[in-house]
């Protein structure tokens, strides 16, 4: 009885695997293209998947996006607390030096 229960859990769990878990695109496992999200490293019959395409200068890649973002954002915040002092909205006291 706890083997027929566990074939049905274990059967459940392989037809709906792909329903329950994060990655919800379409699975191939003779894909001939480049993956990019693997969550196995076998396929179901044991045989090895290929190692995955290595992205070329990601470290840079990721530089060059991350770092002219940071200085716009960076402005933007800047312009907007000179704002906010120009109309008087925010203004730092400075009483809490005189100590």
């Amino acid at each position: 009885m706890a083997s027929l229960a566990a074939r049905l859990f274990r059967a459940f769990f392989i037809r709906n695997g792909a329903t329950l878990s994060r990655n919800t695109g379409p699975k191939s496992v003779n894909a001939t293209g480049p993956s990019f999200s693997r969550t196995a490293v076998s396929t179901t019959s044991g045989a090895v998947l290929p190692k995955p395409i290595k992205v070329p200068f990601g470290l840079t890649r990721m530089v060059i996006v991350v770092v002219p973002f940071l200085y716009v954002g960076n402005l933007i915040s800047k312009n907007f607390a000179a704002l906010l002092e120009e109309h008087e909205i925010f203004v730092p006291d400075d009483d809490d030096d005189d100590d």
